[in-house]
């Protein structure tokens, strides 16, 4: 559909798409996309639009106003916006963009790890690969192709995956994100053995102290809790799963002996192991 909005180019094109029941209730999908030439003085305030928007600036700049702060996304740069609360954006000088409204299951998760990562306005050093996807949703309405929205879904958790993943690394930047990620692999291969918080740091290159601090904060957990929901939820699977003895089980994932395995396992439970596992036959 052509743009018939004030200081919206000729030649802008949007599309209004309406997911089906099941894509509500499972995907990621595009409520609206397009690609738009804002021209000079084009100024947008809406106190609520129900999704959240993602747009890319190809070229020129535009200023967001949005929770108390004042952005500008400049050519390369992402905005990325939750849409239902107060938004403003508008350009001076124009620009143009890529831009999807979208919504879905996991949007909001989404939404709330990429901007406390990066925050509203946020470059990659090689967005080729998202925009790309960007570009692919949009030629689907624009060329006419049979909508699938598995398809669509794809492209919009690719897009956003892609912004998690990504971390630059600089002289002055650690990737603690790829510490984490690198503790984790670590500590599933070797969860059931003596593993210290000061060998952790020590592969990670560095303090204890900073490194408790990083991990938490990259996943939620501290370094000891991580351990240990691993080791539990080993002890689970092979409570339901196989016929080991519980001792058995306790030092199979890491544990120093069965009473502290068991201790363990029903403060965070609330039950025995032998609890748990009788369970499944009642």
């Amino acid at each position: 559909m052509k743009s018939c909005e004030e200081l919206v180019a000729a030649g802008s094109e949007y599309f209004v798409y309406s997911p089906s029941m099941t894509g509500r209730e499972i995907f990621l999908y595009p409520l609206q996309c397009g690609r738009f030439i804002y021209l000079p003085g084009y100024h947008l305030v809406r106190e609520s639009f129900d999704s959240l928007l993602l747009l890319y600036v190809e070229k020129g700049a535009l200023t967001l106003v949005y929770d108390g702060q004042v952005s500008t996304a400049s050519s390369g740069s992402f905005l990325f916006i939750d849409c239902y609360r107060l938004h403003e954006y508008y350009t001076e000088a124009g620009c143009e963009c890529l831009w999807c409204h979208f919504e879905g299951i996991t949007a909001k998760g989404f939404y709330q790890n990429i901007t406390a990562k990066f925050g509203n306005v946020f470059q990659m050093l090689d967005a080729y690969k998202v925009v790309t996807k960007l570009q692919l949703i949009i030629d689907i309405f624009e060329k006419g192709r049979t909508v699938r929205e598995p398809l669509l879904s794809k492209y919009l958790n690719d897009i956003l995956t892609a912004f998690l993943l990504y971390s630059p690394v600089t002289d002055k930047t650690r990737d603690y994100a790829g510490i984490a990620e690198d503790t984790i692999t670590y500590i599933n291969e070797h969860f059931a053995e003596d593993i210290s918080i000061e060998t952790l740091a020590e592969r990670a290159s560095i303090s204890p102290y900073h490194f408790i601090r990083t991990f938490k904060k990259e996943t939620g957990f501290t370094p000891h809790e991580y351990i240990i929901n691993t080791r539990m939820a080993t002890a689970r699977y092979l409570l339901k799963n196989t016929k080991l003895s519980i001792k058995d089980i306790c030092f199979q994932t890491g544990f120093s002996s069965e009473s502290v395995f068991c201790s363990a396992f029903k403060k965070k439970h609330d039950m025995t192991p032998a609890r748990y596992r009788s369970l499944e036959n009642e």
